[in-house]
């Protein structure tokens, strides 16, 4: 499945900036949401490959800050 997850709000934190529609793309064999499963890693790691921020040390990692969609 891929999963597209995109920032829904500006948000500073730790000293660690994210901006509304920061978005990457998450491949898993998982039917579940990829920020709720195993800790939200795969989302941990796209952030951090794709943009160099630590999401969930900005405390992000969770549905209010981010949005899933299904793309396949």
């Amino acid at each position: 499945m891929l999963y597209r997850i995109t920032v829904k709000q500006n948000r500073v934190s730790n000293g660690i900036r994210l901006d509304k529609g920061m978005s990457v793309d998450v491949v898993t064999n998982s039917l579940t949401n990829p920020v709720t499963t195993n800790g939200g890693q795969p989302v941990i790691d796209a952030f951090m490959r794709i943009y160099g921020v630590d999401i969930k040390k900005a405390g992000a990692l969770n549905m209010v800050y981010l949005d899933c969609q299904r793309i396949n």
